[in-house]
């Protein structure tokens, strides 16, 4: 016997089972983003993250550097927003697969973070990218470069 469906139906069907996280998959944290309301460049981070699976709440915010502080970064990362997830705290424009690897190695420290924001990292697109590194923040406040971009 055939089952034959109408392509409509079957165009859902698979976009639905390319939703599905494939059996043993890792659920990837929310990330809660902690930004000023007029910043343009938080918003296509997380829509950044987004894309990469990940579930990000926004949160409109007076200081956004309050949270850097707060998770103990120091201001030599600062950037314009400051991301909770998994018990790290991710400074700035980090690529989200910089973000993955920090959540799989566990690395005892607080946080990643890229400083200022670079042309070219995740939200920060530009026609002019510049070469930028992801630093790490250990639980002792030393930094050293956690990836190259």
């Amino acid at each position: 016997m055939k089952l034959s469906l109408p392509p409509t139906l079957c165009a859902l069907l698979v976009a639905g089972l390319l939703q599905v996280p494939a059996a043993g998959a890792a659920e990837l944290p929310t990330v809660e983003v902690f930004k000023v309301a007029t910043c343009g460049c938080c918003k296509k981070w997380a829509a950044h993250l987004r894309e990469a699976g990940f579930t990000v709440n926004t949160h409109d915010v007076a200081d956004a550097g309050e949270y850097r502080r707060r998770a103990g970064l120091p201001e030599g990362v600062a950037s314009c927003h400051t991301a909770l997830v998994g018990g790290y705290a991710i400074e700035g424009h980090v690529p989200a697969s910089d973000v993955k690897r920090l959540l799989a190695e566990k690395p005892r420290a607080l946080g990643i973070a890229v400083p200022n924001m670079p042309n070219g990292s995740p939200g920060m697109e530009s026609p002019r990218p510049v070469p930028y590194d992801v630093l790490i923040v250990g639980t002792d406040g030393s930094v050293r470069t956690y990836a190259q971009h």
